[in-house]
C-alpha cells in the first residue's frame, strides 16, 4: 500500500475498534488497535488509545512507550494529558509539572483541561505532592479564580477546596484551611468525610474537644457511606482511611480525657 492508503486503512481499523463499544483493554479492541498502529506507526489516536489498557493493567513500560509517541505526534493535546497521568497514576509530580508548564507554551492564552480539570488544578495537586505548599495554593487560587469569574464558585471542582485547605493546613494557616474545608463540605452537600476529618483534626489541635468529637462523628458516618475522596484505579493524594479516623478518635478520647481529669482536680 502507498503511504496514503496505509493511513486510510489504519484510520479505518481505529474507527472499527471504536465502533465495537467494548471497554478499554478488551482483546478484540486491542487487536484492532495493534493492527492500526502496525499499519501506521504514527496513528496518534490509536497509539494513545492502545496505551490506556497497558496503563490500567500496570504495564508501565508499554504504556509510556506508546503514550510518549502519541504525545510527540500531537503534543498540544497529549502533553497535558500525560501530566495528568503522571499525577494520578505515577505520583511523579516533577514530570507532571514539567508537562503542565509545557502545555502553557504549546497553547498560549488557553488553559488546557485534561480529564475535565484545568492544568492549574492539576498543578496545585502536583505541588501539594511535592510539599511546595506556596505554589500549590497559588495554582489552586488561579484555578478557582478563573472558574468563579466565568461561571461562579459553585462550578468549581470541590476537591480543589479540599486540597487547597490541606495546603493551608500544612502551611500552618488553620483559619484559611477551615474556610476551604467548609466550602468542600458545602459544595458536597454535607457529604465529605475528608472535610469533616480535617476540621476535627484542627479543632482537636485547638483544644476544642467537643466540637472535634462532633465533626469526627460526621466524618466517620460519611466515610462509612462512601463519601470520601477516592479514584477508581488508584489511591488519590492524601486519601483518608478508616484507620485515620479511628486514630484521631483515639487521640481525641485520650487527649480530651486528660483535660477533663485536670479540670476535675
Amino acid at each position: 500500500m502507498s503511504e496514503t492508503e496505509r493511513k486510510q486503512h489504519s484510520a479505518k481499523l481505529y474507527k472499527d475498534a471504536q465502533s465495537l463499544h467494548h471497554g478499554q483493554g478488551i482483546p478484540m479492541v486491542m487487536t484492532k488497535l495493534e493492527e492500526a498502529v502496525k499499519v501506521d506507526p504514527n496513528n496518534c489516536d490509536a497509539l494513545r488509545e492502545l496505551s490506556v489498557a497497558y496503563l490500567k493493567r500496570g504495564l508501565i513500560d508499554d504504556w509510556k512507550i506508546k503514550f510518549d509517541k502519541a504525545a510527540a505526534c500531537d503534543p498540544k493535546i497529549w502533553v497535558p494529558w500525560r501530566g495528568y497521568l503522571y499525577v494520578q497514576f505515577f505520583r511523579d509530580y516533577e514530570k507532571a509539572v514539567a508537562d503542565f508548564d509545557a502545555s502553557d507554551t504549546l497553547t498560549p492564552n488557553f488553559t488546557d483541561a485534561p480529564q475535565g480539570h484545568s492544568v492549574d488544578y492539576w498543578r496545585g495537586i502536583a505541588y501539594l505532592g511535592l510539599k511546595n505548599y506556596g505554589n500549590s495554593i497559588e495554582y489552586f487560587d488561579r484555578y478557582l479564580d478563573e472558574v468563579t469569574e466565568k461561571n461562579g464558585e459553585d462550578w468549581a471542582e470541590p476537591t480543589a477546596f479540599l486540597y487547597r485547605g490541606i495546603a493551608h493546613y500544612e502551611n500552618q494557616n488553620s483559619e484559611a484551611a477551615i474556610q476551604d474545608f467548609e466550602k468542600m463540605i458545602h459544595y458536597n452537600k454535607n457529604t465529605s468525610a475528608d472535610g469533616n476529618y480535617y476540621n476535627a483534626l484542627i479543632l482537636f489541635e485547638d483544644n476544642k474537644c467537643e466540637e472535634a468529637k462532633k465533626e469526627l462523628e460526621k466524618a466517620i458516618e460519611n466515610f462509612n457511606l462512601g463519601y470520601y475522596n477516592k479514584h477508581d484505579y488508584t489511591e488519590v493524594l492524601k486519601q483518608i482511611y478508616i484507620q485515620d479516623l479511628n486514630n484521631l478518635k483515639a487521640a481525641i478520647e485520650k487527649g480530651c480525657r486528660g483535660k477533663e481529669e485536670v479540670l476535675d482536680l
